[in-house]
């Protein structure tokens, strides 16, 4: 069996079959299964099968702690009288229970799908499970840097905001809490007793500020096995987890991955964009810079007619360049221009098509001897 099929099988668990069979109008117990307890509120369920003789199905009732779905069905005797009920029933708190975790579980997975905000579906979760968990618990999401060597502060509603300023950042590490350790040692770490665990040395005080007795810790591993983060559940009493507990903490780490590894992957495609975008702006601005400089030396090669060797740089554009024109440009339709060393590095830079002139014509060595 698949380990997401034994964890299926934990939240489920196995239900409790009880049976009674119940006598006259006082519904004497005549014979009962050990699992049978009696219910006030079954009383005028049973008083009407037994006055009409007619079976019934109930949902949901509650005997104590427990909920149970119950069958009634009249007893006869020979005769076709009713003499009494059969009563069968089987608990379902704990497959409810699993069914409304995992209805939620199916809604963060749809939320992973339509790429909400990690920070929404992190919550998201840690609220469903404080909620939805038969017992009180707490649960926190940490974060791992890329380099695995420290956890960041990802969701935890519930816990004061002193404690997740306190734990953000902490390292991953033997003894560093449950957290830590669990992302060190990329296994779950379960601590049932903060008060007596040597792992919380450093953290008792905290944990007993912010009211936690127990920490079980689950790392949040990618499919690679790469370390994502943690994922936590805490406790105001010690507590030893049972097997529904960390089944529980199993699937909702994998949900925590899903949305980590979406995430991640996004952010990757973005910055990738970002790096085109940029890249396609800096071509545009060097193909802008290449126009307005061959404009340039095609307009100075026009006024090469009337000056031979202008006195200053004909290359400043907009701005006129009063540096004196030492280097002669060319391009290969055959205009020319001077410019100061500068302006003549930058025409080299962004407009291919441009050359120094020959020696004798006064543009390499006083380019090459430029200070």
């Amino acid at each position: 069996m698949s380990e997401a099929n034994e964890d299926q099988r934990a939240l489920f668990g196995q239900s409790t079959a009880v049976f009674a069979s119940l006598a006259g109008p006082e519904h004497v117990v005549e014979t009962a299964s050990a699992a049978f307890r009696e219910s006030p509120g079954l009383r005028e369920r049973l008083d009407r099968v037994y006055r009409t003789g007619d079976p019934l199905t109930l949902r949901d009732v509650q005997v104590e702690e427990a909920s149970f779905d119950f069958t009634l069905e009249p007893r006869r005797n020979a005769d076709g009288e009713v003499i009494g009920v059969h009563l069968i029933g089987v608990e379902t708190t704990q497959v409810k229970q699993a069914q409304r975790l995992m209805a939620e579980h199916r809604a963060l997975l749809e939320q992973i799908a339509r790429q909400a905000p990690l920070a929404d579906v992190l919550d998201g979760m840690a609220r469903s499970i404080e909620e939805l968990a038969p017992h009180e618990v707490v649960v926190s999401v940490l974060l791992a840097d890329p380099d695995g060597r420290h956890l960041r502060h990802g969701a935890a509603p519930s816990l004061p905001d002193f404690y997740n300023e306190a734990i953000d950042g902490i390292a991953t590490g033997e003894g560093v809490g449950s957290c830590g350790t669990a992302a060190h040692r990329r296994e779950p770490v379960i601590v049932t007793d903060i008060a007596a665990d040597p792992f919380w040395d450093d953290f008792r005080e905290l944990a007993g500020r912010a009211g936690l007795a127990a920490c079980w810790s689950t790392p949040i591993l990618a499919r690679d096995g790469d370390l994502l983060g943690t994922f936590a559940m805490y406790h105001r009493v010690p507590r030893v987890p049972r097997e529904a507990d960390l089944a529980l903490a199993r699937v909702f780490a994998g949900t925590a991955a899903l949305a980590i590894e979406r995430h991640r992957a996004e952010a990757r495609a973005q910055a990738a964009n970002d790096e085109l975008a940029e890249a396609a702006r800096e071509a545009d601005e060097r193909a802008t810079a290449a126009a307005e400089l061959a404009a340039r030396l095609k307009a100075a090669a026009a006024a090469q007619a009337a000056a031979p060797h202008p006195e200053h740089c004909q290359l400043g554009g907009a701005q006129p360049c009063a540096a004196p024109a030492e280097i002669k440009l060319a391009d290969s339709w055959g205009d020319a221009a001077w410019g100061c060393p500068d302006h003549v590095e930058e025409a080299i830079i962004n407009v291919r098509s441009v050359f120094i002139a020959s020696e004798e014509l006064g543009g390499l060595a006083a380019y090459l001897n430029r200070t």
